[in-house]
């Protein structure tokens, strides 16, 4: 692997690519395989799943039991490294002294980023949320429709494999036949909830998730990705065959060394590496792209964090994928005479209208669900079934009181524990000897929770800038963040737990929690869902946007973003699938642009 100290850089490459996970990962794999030289600059270390996941090791095993610790927010054997709700030395400041007004901000300094760590859950966004303003006169319209977009879904879905299936539901795109692998069968807490769903109307169906339920295609699918490049055919096939089907023992966020989900770091990487067209360094934190006199980009400042030392790497074209926060944080950072307010900021957009994912849990107990025999429940490592957003004939008949829609996640029963106790105390309180082990087991497994993830419209009030005085270990400011939820966030968080009470009772449950309490109450920080998107927004007018349709910024031609900040809005589905379908159509236009000599 052609991972580089900051010395052995090329004078020139033909583009550089800040950060290495979707967005990233993506743009590094299909400019490479068309032949084009990247650099890739990752802010955090070297990492290798293949090597360092512990896949058979129970929570017994880690220290502290795997509980969370500050270090290691989602336990001990959580992929992420380096990262989390703090960084050391990389501090980020609040604008509100209310908890309630602040946004958690999630870095993963690693090579892959978030994709090391994340759901998988992959959704694409319908026609619907690409044009919410011409629905409901709130927010924005994107500057592209579904049709556009839909190709590079079906592409990315071929690449990095997607279970699921089609339902032909609402606004719930279907993918092509013969895309989709087979779902994994529904789990037990799963099957009472979709038949709880039919009693109250809620339609819960298998969920979209990037894990392999089967070898990949390698005959056959890296023709259909490329299918005018032979080169890249072997590189696509040699990886996919590198890759084997999940065997249901170990929770995806620890990242996966047999290559059954995706991460960038197992399906991107790989075959651009094999190209012999990517460098990448790690640990540099970059602090400004550079331009030239003529406002062009030529460059990027960044720090190696092994030295200390400010390092320059030289770039005909620059794509910033480093995640919303982080891009904006750069683009802010990169003054000069021509942009003195911060790097393609003239229409003084760039930090705006930042968003995340509206969240909102809930878990009950179910005595049906008690006393189970033991099983292995764990499954694909994550979500099996989900509940699609199902009430837009309500919505447009006026009979709700806030605009867009949530999904519903399901989570629970019989996992495997970590080192606590899988039961809440208050089941197990002044308990001991015979009588502690039998309602341990009574209760082990009879808990089911439900998520709400809905959209957030974007507003003026949420957003990021930098601090005037603060600054990180490196001497370069640090991000500001503002935050604000509206009353439709809010009123969507209360309609949430509502559905979740009514589904615990379908079942005949009690919840634990919830009971009239407010949106404020319920709905969880901005960033918590960790899906920050926007800051740089994509649209038509250069006056309005930071981007155009391409991910091209309108300010500067040779600069390019590819992480989420140009989403003009944030669909109830999650965006990772979507950051990769722009991506890769960007890097189509990227390529076709330098042909023609117009970057």
């Amino acid at each position: 692997m052609p991972v580089i100290p900051a010395s052995e850089a090329k004078s020139e490459y033909d583009v550089i690519i800040v950060g290495s996970g979707a967005g990233g990962g993506q743009m590094a794999y299909t400019l490479t395989l068309a032949g084009v030289k990247c650099l890739m600059l990752e802010a955090g270390r070297d990492y290798d799943p293949v090597a360092e996941t512990p896949m058979f090791h129970t929570g017994a095993q880690a220290p502290l039991g795997g509980t969370s610790t500050p270090e290691k927010p989602f336990g001990f054997h959580d992929a992420t490294i380096d990262g989390g709700w703090e960084v050391p030395g990389e501090p980020y400041t609040q604008a509100n002294e209310d908890p309630n007004d602040q946004f958690m901000w999630w870095r993963a300094r690693m090579l892959g980023g978030r994709t090391n760590h994340w759901g998988r859950i992959s959704l694409r966004n319908g026609p619907y949320d690409f044009k919410p303003k011409s629905r409901d006169g709130l927010g924005f319209d994107w500057p592209v429709t579904y049709d556009e977009i839909d190709p590079y879904y079906t592409k990315v879905e071929r690449l990095i494999g997607v279970y699921g299936t089609n339902e032909g539901l609402e606004n719930t795109p279907d993918s092509p036949d013969g895309v989709l692998q087979p779902p994994p069968k529904g789990r037990i807490g799963d099957l009472l909830s979709q038949k709880a769903g039919k009693k109250i109307g809620v339609p819960i169906v298998p969920i979209h998730r990037a894990v392999l339920t089967k070898p990949q295609d390698a005959d056959t699918l890296p023709g259909l990705l490329h299918p005018d490049n032979e080169d890249a055919q072997k590189y696509v096939a040699d990886s996919m065959r590198s890759r084997a089907a999940c065997f249901w023992a170990t929770a995806c966020g620890r990242g996966c060394s047999i290559r059954a989900n995706y991460q960038s770091t197992t399906v991107h990487l790989p075959p651009a590496l094999a190209t012999g067209n990517l460098d990448i360094i790690p640990d540099a934190h970059a602090r400004e792209v550079i331009v030239n006199d003529e406002g062009k980009a030529t460059g990027v400042l960044f720090i190696d964090k092994n030295t200390g030392k400010e390092e320059r790497v030289k770039g005909k074209t620059v794509v910033l994928a480093a995640s919303s926060g982080e891009t904006v944080r750069i683009l802010l950072n990169s003054k000069s005479n021509q942009f003195p307010e911060g790097l393609a900021n003239r229409s003084g957009l760039v930090g705006k209208y930042i968003m995340d994912t509206v969240g909102s849990d809930l878990r009950g107990q179910i005595p049906a669900l008690e006393n189970l025999p033991p099983h292995n429940d764990d499954g694909a490592g994550g979500s099996h079934f989900y509940a699609p957003w199902w009430l837009y004939g309500d919505q447009k008949a006026g009979k709700m009181d806030f605009a867009r829609g949530y999904h519903i996640e399901i989570g629970g029963t019989r996992s495997m524990p970590r080192g606590t106790s899988p039961v809440p105390g208050q089941y197990l309180k002044g308990l001991y000897g015979t009588k502690l082990k039998e309602e341990a087991r009574r209760y082990y497994g009879s808990f089911i929770g439900f998520a709400c993830r809905g959209e957030m419209i974007p507003n003026e009030g949420s957003f990021a800038e930098l601090d005037p005085e603060v600054k990180d270990k490196w001497g370069i400011p640090v991000v500001k963040w503002h935050w604000e939820w509206s009353d439709h966030e809010l009123n969507m968080s209360e309609h949430a737990q509502r559905t979740f009470e009514e589904l615990i009772d379908a079942m005949g449950g009690t919840p634990m929690g919830g009971g009239g309490k407010s949106g404020r109450d319920t709905i969880l920080n901005g960033g918590k869902v960790i899906h920050e998107v926007g800051g740089a927004i994509m649209g038509d007018d250069a006056e309005k946007s930071v981007c155009n349709r391409w991910n091209q910024t309108w300010d500067v031609p040779n600069l390019f973003l590819c992480d989420g900040s140009p989403f003009p809005s944030n669909a109830d589905k999650n965006p990772t699938e979507t950051i990769m379908a722009l991506a890769w159509r960007c890097a189509d236009h990227l390529i076709e642009e330098s042909r023609k000599g117009n970057l």
